[in-house]
């Protein structure tokens, strides 16, 4: 049963493996085949390798580190969120809207703002304190602004908002 199994499978391989010749016929036509004909001068053709291409996953954010030092003050005595309602859900129909980070004092040289939507950097971190989402689901979600100095956090603010988004085709609105 083995040997049978082992021999089906060499036999499905070998297609795969076949080389490719090229030859000018009779009438000076190239032609490429897996079987040369007799008689007829035929090159080998060899290809490059098949491209590939590897998929990379954006890294999640660092951890927020915890100072040792309780008497070290945060770089900002504020930081909140602007833009999204805090007791109503956001009508969003399209699920675009506008966020800011709200910092006090304005943002300090050397520092970059970071958008994370449920964990998920909505861009590369910039020194905008405001970020248009686009195509945001309908439902709850987490959004978090993070204050970096190179790859450290800073400061962290977050929060959880309702993105309501009215289907058009609702009897309601017929």
């Amino acid at each position: 049963m083995r040997i049978a199994l082992f021999s089906l499978l060499l036999l499905v391989t070998i297609p795969a493996l076949a080389q490719i010749y090229k030859y000018t016929d009779d009438k000076g036509n190239t032609v490429f085949t897996n079987q040369p004909p007799e008689g007829v001068a035929t090159d080998k053709v060899e290809l490059p390798p098949a491209n590939t291409v590897n998929i990379q996953t954006p890294e999640p954010p660092p951890p927020l580190e915890r100072e040792q030092d309780s008497d070290r003050q945060q770089p900002y005595r504020s930081l909140s969120i602007g833009g999204i309602s805090d007791e109503q859900a956001l009508r969003a129909n399209n699920g675009t809207f506008i966020v800011s980070a709200q910092l006090d004092p304005p943002l300090q040289k050397g520092h970059q703002i970071r958008f994370l939507l449920d964990g998920i950097p909505q861009a590369a971190p910039s020194g905008a304190t405001a970020l248009q989402l686009n195509n945001v689901d309908r439902g709850t979600h987490l959004l978090e602004i993070e204050v970096l100095s190179g790859d450290r956090v800073l400061q962290r603010s977050a929060e959880e908002f309702t993105v309501q988004r009215v289907h058009t085709s609702s009897p309601a609105h017929r």
